[in-house]
């Protein structure tokens, strides 16, 4: 099996999560368990760093986690968080090891599903930003995001409950309104679940439109991805 490094602890939830699924994941297979390392980095510091928008700052800062993880004997990795990816580009070209960009699957599966409008959710910096919705649009998918005031909203409360490890109910009912407010009232076909945390949160079985979860859809791509050179 190739051997996967995951920058992990932005934020700890979603690393939990990326490690139990794709172990279990590949376990189930093959009846072993995969090659695994984890170089744990802090959503805080990542969050810090696009609020002063020192983007050179972030990628330094991802660089060296994935530098660990080479030296870790790691054949490829990924972030365990989406927020980061606003620099990916410079990241991947950089990186001593392939990396696998959790937008890119994400994207490749709302043209599978043949989507043509969703609605994106996520940290404040990710609906904010262009990174994510970027490649759907090249690929014909619009994307929405909730307006300026439930965008703030969204993120507080992904920054001080969700990372966490915090739900709480009227936080969960709130998120679901705004939900079904974008499919009534802007159309959206699917709610994109950007933020790795937010599967603690929402799902297809509360919400009247589909869930994608992107961390799920990344995950199997990883686990994908560590078999291929298994016989």
């Amino acid at each position: 099996m190739r051997k996967l490094g995951l920058i992990g602890g932005t934020g700890p939830e979603s690393t939990v999560t990326y490690y139990r699924q794709i172990a279990y994941g590949v376990q189930e297979k093959t009846g072993r368990f995969p090659k695994l390392c984890i170089e744990s980095l802090s959503v805080f510091e990542v969050l810090r760093f696009c609020e002063k928008q020192d983007f050179a700052g972030l990628a330094d800062y991802l660089l060296k986690g994935f530098q660990c993880l080479a030296d870790a004997g790691a054949d490829f990795a990924c972030l365990t968080g989406i927020t980061p990816h606003v620099v990916f580009e410079e990241v991947a070209a950089r990186s001593p090891i392939p990396v696998v960009s959790i937008v890119e699957t994400a994207c490749a599966y709302a043209l599978q599903q043949g989507y043509r409008k969703i609605a994106l959710l996520g940290t404040y910096p990710t609906m904010r930003g262009d990174f994510f919705p970027e490649p759907f649009r090249a690929n014909g998918i619009e994307v929405i995001t909730p307006t300026e005031p439930e965008m703030q909203y969204i993120g507080e409360k992904i920054e001080t409950e969700l990372e966490l490890g915090t739900v709480r109910p009227e936080t969960q009912k709130r998120f679901c309104e705004i939900v079904e407010r974008l499919a009534r009232e802007e159309g959206a076909e699917a709610i994109v679940l950007g933020c790795t945390e937010l599967p603690m949160i929402l799902n297809g079985d509360l919400l009247s439109v589909p869930c994608v979860d992107v961390m799920e859809i990344h995950i199997q791509k990883l686990i994908s991805m560590i078999l291929e050179d298994t016989v």
